[in-house]
């Protein structure tokens, strides 16, 4: 049996290659097997294992890029797609890691914007390509309606999301409202979106990992909140129009908000 029967959505397309070939549950000593079947390197020559939590109190990251070792609890889905994450985006976890080490090493920043930032998109990251850059600039502009209801079709065609961070996966397991991923988006050709899932991942791992390699994951305001369930398809409830009049989950943006006192 295949892992995880709840992740029936297109946006666990991402995983499919891995959850295909594990249990029907988190269980970390598969994925660990499959880490030596598939090995992956740090630059520094170290190779990515899956590790129970240490008590010699390292720190996370700093464990990651000395020893290779990446801790992850047992039975514990937020981990276990961590770990399958390390396996499909393995470019991306690597410089998100290089990134903390970095950091940390700033004066007095142990902890700053710029780890705050990379912990967020690690967290709940999602990469949003379009062959159409004005449906780009409605989800930049806060635009839901536009975008998900006067656009839908347009949506389902010419745009795709790839869903990076591990803990969206597992809040994904049982959606709520007002779930939301904080996307970087790209313009691409209209080929990249014939691809393949697995294809598809690769080549967004290799945007992802430049961008954070470059500095771009730098604040919380360089990531593009997304209401996940306003998405097409992934909640039923979204094919009416009336279900993006709920401006809690879709919220205008700043920009868009009226200055107080304004009627």
């Amino acid at each position: 049996m295949s892992a995880c029967s709840h992740c029936t959505g297109f946006l666990f397309d991402p995983l499919r290659v891995w959850l295909d070939r594990l249990p029907a549950r988190p269980d970390t000593a598969a994925v660990a097997e499959l880490a030596e079947r598939f090995p992956l390197y740090l630059d520094n020559g170290q190779r990515i294992r899956f590790v129970p939590p240490q008590a010699d109190g390292r720190i996370y990251e700093c464990r990651i890029h000395e020893s290779g070792e990446v801790e992850t609890r047992r039975d514990n889905w937020h981990d276990f797609f961590n770990a399958l994450v390390w396996l499909t985006f393995p470019q991306t976890k690597k410089a998100i890691s290089a990134a903390h080490v970095r950091a940390m090493q700033a004066p007095g920043e142990l902890r700053g914007k710029v780890r705050d930032a990379l912990t967020h998109f690690d967290e709940c990251g999602i990469a949003v390509l379009s062959s159409r850059p004005d449906l780009l600039e409605y989800l930049r502009g806060f635009r839901w309606k536009a975008l998900f209801v006067e656009h839908r079709d347009d949506v389902r065609r010419h745009m795709r999301f790839v869903v990076f961070g591990h803990a969206t996966y597992e809040q994904l397991l049982a959606p709520f409202r007002g779930l939301t991923a904080k996307a970087l988006l790209y313009p691409v050709e209209e080929a990249w979106l014939a691809q393949p899932a697995a294809d598809l991942s690769r080549l967004v791992d290799g945007l992802l990992a430049a961008d954070v390699e470059a500095g771009r994951v730098a604040r919380s305001a360089d990531l593009q909140p997304l209401p996940l369930l306003g998405i097409p398809g992934v909640v039923a409830d979204s094919e009416a129009p009336a279900y993006y009049d709920d401006t809690w989950q879709f919220r205008p943006g700043r920009r868009q908000r009226k200055p107080p006192g304004e009627a």
